[in-house]
């Protein structure tokens, strides 16, 4: 059986615009039980427990991930195991953070005593103020929704989107109050491309000692020509005694060059270089490094120490190899 494309877009757009107005309702939840919250997750010193049952179950965990990427230490605990020795992982230190659209979810009720007799701080995030759940919290935070997207209203939809838009809202909160960082965020996520980009500093893939290309500003552009094909950067650093950088010779000067008829054993590597360069420390993120080099439409940049001296070389090829690019 087919069904009319235009069909298929009426019904995906009634989704979306049931669940947004479901996110736009939570506004007016960020009220004091908000706040007392982020306020018990703020003052944790042991860890934020999340649990749920179900589908409730599948956006705890990912809140639990989302916590403990952006500095609040949490994990995910399924209420079914609790009953049978998982409960052995929350403490007297912890915070309980409950999902249960319902507010009467059987696995997750069965745990609750042990939590109140432990004197751990409970917060409810349900759909139904008047439940189980709901008044035996510490706090309640209501992601109730006036319907599902769902059309037969049985699939959560609408109330797992809500429930999961709180979350982020709760941890973003607590990111912000803890004057977490795009350090600290690299911290946690070292693996992948994102860890690459926030953690990798131009020293970690610089070329060094003997591997950076460079001649005195004395020297002849036959000389310049060597190092370049001995060190294959694709340029060559312009120094003086001290090793300070006066210039760069690349390819694109060498492509420049060629038109004017110089003769490379009796011409200084001063005529066709070029002068005052981009330089960069050794410090900055690999990730900066790539943006000068975009910006200045530039393939090389020569590394630096606070006196201007060359101490590394970097070329497009290093931040391809490292995975920046």
């Amino acid at each position: 059986m087919n069904i009319h494309e235009e069909k298929l877009r009426e019904l995906g757009l009634a989704v979306i615009q049931v669940e947004t107005q479901a996110v736009a309702a939570l506004a007016a939840q960020i009220n004091d039980q908000f706040v007392a919250a982020c306020q018990l997750m703020f003052n944790c010193n042991g860890r934020v427990v999340v649990t749920g049952m179900g589908k409730s179950g599948h956006i705890a965990g990912k809140i639990a991930a989302t916590l403990a990427s952006t500095g609040t230490p949490a994990f995910f605990v399924h209420p079914g195991e609790a009953s049978h020795g998982d409960l052995g992982m929350i403490t007297k230190q912890d915070v309980v953070l409950a999902l249960s659209n319902s507010g009467e979810t059987e696995e997750v009720l069965t745990i609750l005593p042990i939590i109140k007799r432990l004197g751990v701080p409970l917060i409810a995030m349900t759909g139904n103020p008047a439940s189980t759940m709901a008044k035996f919290a510490t706090t309640h935070i209501n992601v109730g929704v006036e319907q599902e997207a769902c059309p037969l209203g049985l699939a959560p939809t609408s109330s797992t989107t809500a429930a999961l838009v709180m979350g982020d809202a709760l941890a973003v909160s607590l990111l912000e109050a803890r004057g977490f960082t795009r350090d600290d965020f690299a911290l946690s996520h070292p693996g992948g491309s994102l860890g690459r980009r926030l953690l990798l500093r131009v020293s970690d893939i610089m070329h060094v000692n003997d591997e950076v290309p460079a001649v005195r500003e004395t020297a002849l552009i036959s000389a310049a020509l060597l190092e370049m094909t001995e060190k294959k950067l694709g340029m060559t650093a312009i120094v003086d005694a001290d090793r300070q950088v006066i210039g760069i010779f690349t390819d694109g000067d060498l492509r420049r060059m060629l038109g004017r008829n110089l003769d490379i054993h009796k011409t200084a590597i001063t005529e066709v270089m070029t002068p005052h360069c981009a330089v960069i420390p050794a410090d900055i993120l690999a990730a900066e490094a790539m943006q000068i080099m975009e910006q200045k439409k530039i393939n090389a940049l020569i590394v630096v120490d606070e006196k201007q001296r060359a101490i590394g070389a970097l070329n497009m090829h290093d931040l391809i190899q490292a995975g920046i690019v």
